[in-house]
């Protein structure tokens, strides 16, 4: 079946422009060379937010700041991330597409010395990723793909609704309690309380 014409708006998804589309595989059914690029540029962007958080984790394990309910914290989101990308890769795989492997961008969170830039560097991200998705959803659907679609709003969209939630609260929180974006510390004993009483239920 060949793809529909349609007139594309500008869009903000991370394509592959290297990408090497899988036109001879066996598996390829009705999976349109757009959404097949959009995959595994989302794939790497995926990638590229659990390098970010696992490097927020190290932050927080260092010394000076000793903040290992943090550390775990964004350690453990960091693997659900990587898990995340693995999913979208398989499912890539699965409707016979390839993966093109990049290189992962530094992180970008040398600055970065206490909680509350910590946690909106995540909240961030995650509109970023939420909006990202939303848009391969509607690619997926605008291109007749339903099955990636629905894989994209099961398996992506809905899990990260609470997520950004979980982490405006703890913004919220941290910016009551005093928390700085500085070194000064503010009630640090107070948030990570907070963190692990909030986080451990989730």
């Amino acid at each position: 079946m060949s793809e529909p014409r349609v007139k594309r708006i500008k869009t903000c998804l991370p394509l592959c422009k290297t990408h090497i589309s899988s036109a001879g595989s066996l598996a390829k059914q009705n999976f349109p060379t757009v959404v097949e690029e959009s995959l595994c540029g989302v794939s790497t962007l995926l990638m590229e937010v659990s390098y970010r958080l696992e490097a927020l984790a190290r932050i927080f394990e260092q010394s000076d700041l000793a903040l290992p309910r943090v550390a775990a914290y964004f350690h453990q989101e960091s693997v659900k991330e990587l898990e995340r990308a693995e999913a979208m890769l398989q499912h890539l795989t699965q409707r016979g597409g390839k993966y093109c492997s990049k290189n992962i961008q530094r992180p970008g969170t040398e600055e970065v010395c206490a909680v509350l830039p910590a946690l909106e560097i995540m909240l961030n991200q995650w509109k970023e990723e939420m909006s990202v998705m939303v848009e391969l959803n509607q690619l997926a659907h605008e291109y007749g793909d339903p099955h990636t679609a629905s894989v994209i709003k099961s398996q992506f969209i809905q899990p990260l609704v609470p997520k950004v939630k979980l982490i405006c609260d703890l913004l919220t929180s941290a910016r009551r309690v005093g928390c700085t974006g500085d070194s000064t510390g503010g009630f640090g004993e107070y948030l990570i309380d907070r963190l692990q009483e909030t986080l451990t239920i989730t």
